[in-house]
């Protein structure tokens, strides 16, 4: 599944940046490999969230989750943002962390939260869901994604609207592209991608450089590889990845997963 913080990286990551408020401060890119993008920025920083800018319309949203098998794992998600609409990729991992990004982005910045859209079934993309809602917030999930929810009795107050293999949704002017490319570490694993910067959101399809196997309890193995090389070929000119746990980076992550699984 995913890599876990070491108590030395959880401390270097705190060091760097604010206090409990929103604020923000440079620090050298995180991985993006591309070296014209603009150092990343940290926009917040509390003990539950990191908000992290990685290009004009990307932002990295980063939680804990606390898990009997791997301890506290660093989860990652995306946000779009363009004019003053938004759309979010997985909710972060708890309920406290995903009032703080809602809270940040609808308060905060002002911006009208289009969507939020797990990109599959596990604790980690779905954990703050029921805030979402709350807040009103239009949430969406490939069938595949729902049919798994309901298997495992997560049964949310409204109903997610579900689609097939694609969804495209509106954010601002722009579009942002949700597809599944194939099975790898789920059977129902979608990925976003935001054309005017070359951004993709792989989710726990994707490995940071340097990353284990992780969970593969619900994983198709064998089919990992050619997912991944297939959303490879689709995108090209990508200039930043973000994998569901760890450091962002370029196509290299792509690279990396696929040889981890080969």
């Amino acid at each position: 599944m995913k890599k876990i913080i070491s108590v030395i990286s959880l401390a270097g990551m705190f060091m760097i940046g604010c206090n409990n408020s929103a604020e923000t401060k440079q620090h050298p890119n995180i991985g993006v490999a591309d070296s014209t993008e603009k150092d990343s920025m940290i926009l917040y920083k509390s003990e539950n969230l990191v908000i992290n800018q990685l290009s004009e319309h990307i932002f990295q949203h980063m939680s804990f989750l606390n898990t009997n098998d791997y301890g506290k794992v660093e989860c990652n998600g995306m946000v779009v943002v363009n004019g003053n609409e938004a759309v979010i990729f997985d909710t972060p991992a708890d309920s406290i962390s995903s009032v703080e990004l809602i809270s940040y982005l609808a308060d905060k910045r002002h911006y009208k939260i289009n969507a939020v859209i797990p990109t599959h079934f596990h604790e980690d993309c779905v954990a703050g869901m029921k805030e979402f809602i709350g807040s009103n917030i239009p949430s969406y999930a490939s069938n595949k994604t729902i049919r798994f929810l309901k298997n495992k009795g997560r049964i949310f107050s409204k109903p997610m609207s579900a689609f097939d293999d694609s969804l495209s949704l509106n954010v601002g002017d722009k579009k942002v592209y949700i597809n599944f490319f194939g099975e790898g570490h789920t059977k129902d694993n979608v990925v976003g991608y935001f054309p005017e910067d070359n951004a993709v959101f792989g989710g726990c399809l994707i490995k940071e450089v340097g990353a284990n196997k992780g969970n593969i309890a619900d994983a198709n193995v064998k089919a990992w590889p050619a997912t991944v090389q297939k959303l490879k070929q689709t995108y090209p000119a990508v200039k930043i990845v973000i994998p569901g746990h760890g450091n962002p980076g370029g196509a290299e992550l792509f690279d990396y997963t696929i040889k981890l699984f080969q």
